[in-house]
């Protein structure tokens, strides 16, 4: 090994770190590595959150940064001998940062396990390729041809063996470092492909595979010329990409407690659904954290936009898969491939157990389209999101108050520094019209 990456998570899903020659790099596993405690809460563009109340006033104190026990994970893509190594942020005072949002998920399943269950988590992630030769984000050329592509094709097995060398690099990277990749489809927007990670009982794996396999869906993607995005919706007129949650809950004998023999499932999953309803709104600043996650959540186009849920429908924001019994789980279909996997799935996961320790009940289910009915709306904006965010006692009691002001702080600087940007098209709108 040449050099080492050590990186954190911060709020936004971003790998965060620094560069160590390998003659270093035992200065990590010793304890001995250092980064800022407020590296976990920079905002988009990598400045301090301010706001947040923990930076200035703690003197922007170092933490500790320690690894997960996964890893280091060999780059197979790159030319030099270079590893990854995640690690978790601890304070100085010996705990693990409140802000870490592994963590955040670690705890989530703890109560869990403290309820007696188990949650069995699969994901679905979406993105699009694009070319970095390229000026913007023109679709990729196709493989082997001078054409360049113009449109979607949606499960075309023709575009698959195109991309045949990428996708294998894809497999062989995420085979090396124990990410669960199983089919891959090509999707409906040009350039745009969905790979699925297999289920596992171990919720924050699933977490680690998601981040994990994307960034290894862009160095690879970097590798053939190409560039890879996990926006939300790249494409104004295109699909958007969507990152789906699969989950279902073990007993302690192993049993599926959403079973009950019906397609309709048991009682404790129309209580989990109950549970994810209540306090959707106030979480979709995790499904959609960005300006450019509300482009994804538009009436028409497969994305939520309700807090509704329906039987094998794909316009619900909860989705009861049909199939057998040992299998009933519920498909959370609210984020975006641009969200934080840690995050998302612990909140979803917090939010199903306080439903079914409530014993709650959903309204019933929807048939149809979601989009003619009268259903609870979700936040149509980013700042709409914030606000029920922060004002929500469920994000308090769930992840704590240092949390959410870190969040907070983040997001609302983003907003900002966005509404300070006039865009080409606004120029060319309005320059000489008004």
């Amino acid at each position: 090994m040449t050099a080492l990456y050590p990186v954190v998570t911060d709020i936004n899903g971003i790998f965060r770190g620094k560069r160590l020659p390998a003659q270093s790099a035992d200065k990590v596993f010793k304890g001995a590595m250092k980064l800022p405690a407020s590296t976990l809460h920079v905002d988009v563009f990598g400045r301090d959150a301010l706001d947040s109340g923990l930076v200035l006033e703690t003197g922007d104190r170092d933490g500790t940064l320690k690894p997960t026990g996964r890893g280091p994970l060999q780059l197979t893509w790159a030319e030099d001998d270079v590893s990854l190594l995640p690690c978790q942020m601890y304070l100085h005072e010996g705990e693990i940062s409140p802000i870490d949002p592994r963590a955040q998920l670690e705890a989530v399943v703890s109560r869990l396990r403290g309820a007696g269950l188990t949650a069995v988590c699969a994901t679905e992630l979406e993105f699009y390729l694009y070319d970095l030769a390229s000026n913007g984000m023109q679709p990729p050329l196709i493989p082997g041809t001078a054409k360049r592509m113009t449109a979607g094709s949606l499960y075309s097995i023709d575009l698959l063996e195109a991309f045949k060398a990428f996708t294998d690099d894809i497999y062989t990277a995420c085979e090396a470092w124990d990410v669960p990749a199983d089919a891959a489809i090509s999707e409906s927007g040009m350039g745009q492909f969905e790979v699925n990670l297999l289920h596992t009982d171990d919720a924050v794996k699933a977490a680690d595979d998601a981040a994990l396999f994307k960034f290894i869906v862009r160095g690879v993607a970097r590798k053939h010329g190409l560039g890879a995005t996990f926006m939300a919706k790249p494409y104004g007129e295109d699909a958007g990409n969507g990152f789906h949650l699969h989950t279902s809950m073990l007993d302690q004998s192993g049993t599926n407690i959403f079973d009950n023999g019906t397609d309709l499932g048991s009682p404790a999953l129309a209580s989990a659904v109950a549970g994810l309803l209540r306090v959707m709104p106030d979480s979709t600043l995790f499904f959609a954290p960005h300006l450019n996650s509300f482009r994804r959540l538009r009436e028409g186009t497969h994305a939520p936009t309700t807090a509704s849920w329906g039987m094998d429908n794909r316009t619900a924001a909860v989705r009861i898969p049909a199939g057998p019994g040992a299998a009933r789980r519920f498909e959370h279909r609210v984020s975006g491939a641009d969200a934080n996997p840690y995050l998302v799935i612990a909140s979803v996961l917090a939010a199903a157990l306080e439903g079914i320790e409530a014993g709650a009940t959903p309204p019933a289910a929807f048939t149809g389209s979601s989009y003619d009915q009268d259903l609870p709306r979700l936040p149509s904006s980013w700042e709409e999101a914030l606000a029920r965010f922060e004002h929500s006692d469920f994000i308090e009691q769930t992840f704590g108050a240092a949390f959410r002001r870190a969040v907070v702080a983040a997001k609302r600087q983003e907003i900002g520094t966005f509404a300070e940007k006039v865009t080409p098209f606004e120029l060319q709108s309005y320059r000489d019209e008004v």
